[in-house]
């Protein structure tokens, strides 16, 4: 099969043409947002997150079959209350950041699981929430994933400056009389706001990758936040072009296929940087 056959081919249909869309905002979004996150060494969090907006997502199934309108509005209801939640317990020193973390997360999922499982179609129901189902996307529902990854653009480029020094430096932040507080929790409501609008793409079992492996490999390379928001927006939109792609001729999942490219390449970046470090290191 020659090249141009090779990309065009997929591409045929309507509903893989949107799956594609998909991926490339989510992909790209996904992976603004985790600069964030990985720089904040919030990555726990990000995994509690992704797995606490299940019982949402279960309540509006359950309601309504899969809708994804449904789906997001009840996802972004879970995930905004366990954002705020863990805000509330963590905003003292009472409760450690990651205890707070882990019982709202473990909580959460528990919840969720017990919702699905009241379906006669637990496993199928299930299957479809932790790992999505990209072919299924409407043009309703990618229009969804435009307006909420341009809201959170837009609250990124607005609040750069802040998110950047609270990122970094709270101490900085609060002798800058910042409201880092108000930060923070806008900071955890946007997370939130990404995962949703990632779920149908690569369900919620998958998403941190998304959200880490693209900002995680980016950090290898470059040190400056926003050299690091470039490369790393780029990385998780090639990882979703990649993936599927491979997903559509090697006949696997697309959101496990997205996530073993964002591994490889954080693997290969790693290998080379590891071995350029050595030979650096050579008298």
């Amino acid at each position: 099969m020659d090249p141009i056959s090779f990309l065009s081919e997929p591409l045929a249909y309507s509903f893989i043409q949107r799956g594609m869309l998909a991926l490339i905002l989510v992909g790209g979004i996904s992976a603004v947002v985790g600069c964030f996150v990985v720089v904040r060494g919030m990555s726990f969090f990000g995994d509690a997150l992704s797995h606490a907006i299940l019982p949402g997502v279960a309540l509006s199934y359950t309601a309504s079959g899969y809708v994804a309108s449904n789906l997001f509005l009840g996802g972004l209801g879970a995930g905004i209350v366990s954002a705020l939640v863990i805000a509330w317990l963590t905003r003292k020193v009472e409760v450690k950041e990651d205890s707070a973390i882990a019982i709202v997360f473990v909580t959460m999922f528990a919840l969720g699981i017990a919702i699905v499982s009241t379906q006669t179609s637990y496993a199928i129901d299930l299957t479809h929430i932790l790992f999505g189902s990209i072919n299924g996307i409407s043009q309703g529902d990618l229009l969804m994933v435009a307006a909420m990854g341009a809201v959170v653009l837009v609250i990124i480029a607005l609040l750069y400056k802040e998110f950047q020094i609270i990122s970094f430096d709270l101490s900085l932040g609060h002798s800058l009389r910042l409201p880092v507080e108000v930060l923070r929790i806008s900071l955890l409501l946007l997370i939130a706001l990404t995962i949703v609008a990632s779920l149908q793409a690569v369900g919620i079992a998958l998403m941190l990758a998304l959200l880490i492996t693209p900002a995680a490999t980016a950090r290898l390379l470059v040190k400056r936040l926003h050299h690091m928001i470039v490369i790393a927006s780029l990385l998780g939109i090639l990882s979703g072009v990649v993936g599927f792609y491979a997903s559509y001729y090697l006949d696997i999942p697309s959101g496990a296929c997205i996530v073993l490219t964002t591994s490889v390449l954080f693997g290969l970046v790693f290998l080379l940087q590891s071995g350029w470090n050595r030979f650096r290191e050579r008298p």
